[in-house]
């Protein structure tokens, strides 16, 4: 299968807004805003966490809302880099987080893959991928 061929400034153009709306995600984490949150996840949305935990979209939405849910104090998307291919998207990137959850302080470094399809004419994220970086 080949791909269509798309100019390179529209390829640049997509990678730049993806990577907006990849950093529209963390923004939204960060005030638990999930109507920001359901706009930029695709229905089919999985999410699978660094405990090898699976959420659905709902599921996820749902564990945001939660009143015990705590955004980090501080998150840094330390680097990311993004790859179009047509109508799809990977982004991968090392994300840093540390804040307290269920009491307990954290401070974790992160890899991150975010996969995300143009659906309807607009991106949304169909699969976020994360592992826990071990501390040296």
């Amino acid at each position: 299968m080949s791909w269509p061929q798309q100019s390179a400034r529209s390829v640049s153009e997509a990678g730049s807004h993806i990577l907006a709306l990849d950093n529209s995600w963390n923004r939204a984490l960060e005030t638990k805003d999930t109507k920001a949150l359901d706009l930029l996840l695709a229905d089919t949305f999985v999410s699978i966490d660094i405990d090898g935990s699976m959420q659905t979209k709902s599921e996820f939405l749902a564990s945001i809302k939660a009143p015990d849910y705590h955004p980090p104090a501080q998150a840094v998307t330390e680097q990311s880099k993004v790859d179009v291919y047509g109508d799809s998207a990977v982004v991968v990137g090392v994300f840093r987080s540390q804040g307290v959850d269920k009491g307990k302080k954290y401070r974790n470094r992160e890899r991150f893959a975010d996969t995300w399809v143009k659906i309807g004419g607009s991106w949304k994220c169909v699969t976020a991928v994360t592992v826990l970086i071990p501390g040296k």
